[in-house]
């Protein structure tokens, strides 16, 4: 099964109406090129019940040079009636080979022209909002991560909001304070969603483009299954493989957890920073108050060790976790189990 958001949405609309205008291309000038027409009575009706709609194909009989014919029609309609009358196209060669005289051929042609057109357009947004988010970062002189600092261990929660369309992420230490927190500040539909990074302790705010989730379920042995979206216009984890980020994920119990994801990140092979996934409640006073769904793991939240000062790398590689619902970082869902068993 695949479930088709973002740009597949797009690829796969964009190849769907590419061939919806080819037939109806083939239908208005090839499908019945030198047909001729002639007037029909529909004399009887096949019914076609699907999903609980029915559609009609009706029989029709027509003359030509006097000779009565009788066809089935290609085209269905639920609102055809026996002895209605309607335009039919013969071949002049062989009258009994007959077609609808309706305009099918152009209806598909015109809609799938309108989607060709709408993908365009919502193409040429998104790359300008991808242009207007890079200008804004180097306006604000934020175009890269900044270089690894490492400190005193500090015990930090990695949140999600739930429940509503606009939801955000936000990194927490133990006292409640936001360290760093990701707030949508443009909600679409079609195009990338538009979020503000902001990191409180260093008092920087960096614009991101954050693109629907996708995801590619073979409910197969042999291929994994995918799940991704794209940051600023690159798929994300590619976009941390660029960055030098690689995590070693498992799946075992945590704090607080009966079965959780367990997740070493590195940077540049240096360990950043431990983490585990946990119930929507992962401090702990808010754990023990709520025992028992503190030992069911929710997806985008986690409960993180590390001794990074800059948070943004690691905030972002949190984020691609939560959102995607991966289990390891080339966004599949085996190499957790595997290193699970092999451990």
């Amino acid at each position: 099964m695949i479930s088709l958001r973002g740009p597949k949405l797009k690829i796969f609309a964009g190849i769907l109406a590419a061939i919806c205008l080819g037939v109806g291309i083939y239908l208005t000038f090839f499908h019945s090129k030198g047909f001729l027409k002639t007037t029909g009575t529909i004399v009887e009706l096949r019914a076609d019940t699907t999903d609980g709609s029915t559609v009609y194909f009706p029989t029709v009989e027509y003359s030509v040079a006097g000779k009565t014919y009788t066809g089935e029609l290609d085209t269905g309609s639920g609102s055809y009636k026996v002895g209605k009358t309607l335009t039919v196209l013969y071949d002049p060669n062989d009258p009994a080979i007959v077609h609808a005289g309706g305009g099918i051929g152009i209806y598909f042609m015109v809609v799938s022209a309108a989607i060709l057109v709408i993908i365009a357009v919502t193409a040429v947004k998104e790359k300008q909002a991808q242009q207007q988010a890079k200008q804004l970062r180097e306006q604000s002189g934020q175009t890269g991560y900044a270089p690894s600092v490492q400190g005193e261990e500090r015990e930090l929660y990695f949140l999600t909001d739930l429940g509503t369309a606009k939801y955000g992420h936000r990194l927490e230490d133990a006292e409640r304070r936001v360290l760093y927190e990701a707030k949508m500040t443009k909600f679409t539909v079609s195009t990338p969603f538009g979020f503000d990074f902001i990191d409180h302790e260093h008092g920087t705010t960096t614009p991101h483009l954050v693109g629907h989730e996708e995801e590619s379920d073979w409910d197969s042995l042999l291929i994994d299954n995918h799940y991704t979206f794209e940051l600023d216009g690159v798929d994300v984890w590619k976009h941390l493989k660029q960055n030098g980020i690689s995590v070693d994920t498992s799946f075992g119990g945590g704090s607080g957890t009966l079965l959780g994801l367990n997740a070493r990140i590195l940077r540049d092979g240096e360990e950043i920073a431990r983490a585990e996934s946990t119930s929507q409640y992962p401090h702990e006073e808010d754990a023990e108050q709520h025992k028992v769904a503190a030992k069911i793991p929710a997806q985008g939240f986690y409960r993180v060790w590390t001794r990074e000062q800059n948070m943004d790398l690691l905030f972002v590689t949190l984020l691609a976790f939560a959102r995607s619902g991966a289990t390891d970082d080339a966004g599949g869902s085996r190499k957790a189990l595997f290193n699970t068993l092999r451990k």
